[in-house]
């Protein structure tokens, strides 16, 4: 289990401004925020160059967001190492790889096969890196204020990627993609510089080799657990099947689409920072059934074309549900003991991320047999049921998870 605190912290008095005051934390933020950046212009330049050479939807499409696929090999293959003993410098490298990646995409004349390439390996440094800095990001803050650093990087990571898309559309007017993807590399320098110059190496690790087996040994172990299934199943399965309802705004309101992502992105930032900021941990783990209800309730309005201004306000409400996943995260994080809690974490992301990508695959799908609004309506359906039968099967407990028992639910990992 993470280490306890002498006192738990309490959101009204601790706020985004005492964990920055932390070096070591405003390290992994800052250098956490450039690589959103660096990714997410990275992306759209990508999209922009493959949509000029290839004029095909699909290939656009998988160019911006097929990395999202390619963080589930990591998870299945090498998310042990985000808990091998040298995290520090596990992430250096997986940052210098990212930064190989993506100044490779600067390369003039790079065949589209190679981009693509390029565009999978990136994705699966991205799922272990991301393991490693959420596993570094546990024990750089104190277990009470985990929930509030989650927050404050949720806020950042999706206000960053609408700020990257806007300049990356701004840029792309007077600079050539290539040129793009050079500030992306540069930025991803600059937080490698950050990572490098901030953060230490720390002790809580595992004293065996991480790799392949270690991996799947550790995953098994995790999808055994009832506890931790269900909350994997509700941090993955209902986000996704949202993402898949917003994927669908351009084809159920070509004008009005942009307003909508606006909407859905303003109530995910407003959530996040309220639950993040102002509940206590009692209160964000008795809200967090309602929360994931609230994600997808709103959607099922779609079924019925009321007018759009009363579809963007309940996308803004439902934006706020995206918040339950800091306290489903927090719970997870209590679940997992400390050895491990690095490749738990980088798993939770990596789910997550892929579902995002099927949910909008689903959605596309279910899209070509109903109408845009009556898919959006059966995907939110869907989420709520995911939300109702997990509640039913959770065993009895805090947010209906049973507390790990020393001797066997620390068997993940404390055995030799």
């Amino acid at each position: 289990m993470p280490t306890p605190t002498a006192a738990p912290a309490d959101p009204s008095t601790t706020g985004y401004r005492s964990l920055l005051r932390n070096r070591e934390f405003a390290g992994l933020y800052a250098g956490f925020t450039l690589t959103v950046a660096a990714s997410t212009l990275s992306g759209f330049a990508l999209g922009t160059l493959v949509d000029h050479q290839t004029a095909s939807p699909f290939l656009t499409a998988v160019s911006m967001y097929g990395a999202t696929f390619a963080t589930v090999l990591g998870a299945l293959t090498l998310m042990s190492v985000a808990d091998g003993s040298r995290p520090r410098r596990t992430l250096v490298i997986l940052q210098c790889a990212a930064l190989v990646g993506v100044a490779a995409q600067a390369v003039p004349g790079l065949p589209l096969a190679a981009r693509f390439g390029l565009l999978l390996a990136l994705g699966f440094f991205q799922s272990l890196g991301t393991g490693t800095r959420m596993g570094l990001l546990a024990e750089v803050v104190p277990t009470a204020t985990y929930a509030l650093a989650r927050s404050l990087m949720n806020i950042t990571s999706g206000g960053t990627a609408v700020l990257g898309y806007a300049i990356g559309a701004a840029l792309l007017r007077c600079l050539s993609p290539r040129e793009v993807f050079v500030i992306a590399a540069v930025l991803t320098g600059l937080g490698l510089a950050v990572v490098a110059a901030t953060i230490r190496e720390r002790s809580i690790r595992l004293s065996r080799r991480p790799g392949l087996r270690q991996t799947w040994t550790t995953n098994i172990e995790l999808f055994s657990r009832k506890g931790q299934r269900a909350l994997l199943l509700n941090l993955w399965v209902p986000n996704g099947l949202i993402v898949g309802c917003e994927a669908l705004f351009i084809s159920y309101a070509p004008e009005r689409a942009g307003a909508l992502l606006a909407a859905g992105s303003a109530g995910m930032l407003l959530g996040d920072l309220a639950v993040g900021r102002l509940l206590t941990a009692a209160r964000r783990q008795r809200c967090a059934f309602a929360m994931r209800l609230l994600l997808a309730a709103p959607y099922l309005l779609f079924g019925f074309h009321p007018p759009v201004s009363v579809l963007i306000a309940a996308v803004f409400v439902s934006g706020a549900g995206f918040a339950a996943t800091l306290p489903l995260q927090e719970r997870l994080l209590e679940l997992t003991p400390d050895p491990v809690r690095g490749q738990v974490q980088g798993v939770e992301s990596a789910g997550r991320m892929t579902w995002q990508g099927i949910g909008a695959a689903i959605g596309g799908g279910v899209a070509q047999y109903l109408t845009p609004g009556a898919a959006i309506a059966a995907l939110a359906a869907v989420s709520v049921a995911v939300t109702l039968a997990c509640r039913a099967c959770e065993p009895v407990g805090v947010e209906g998870f049973r507390p790990p028992r020393p001797g066997r639910d620390h068997a993940l990992t404390d055995k030799p």
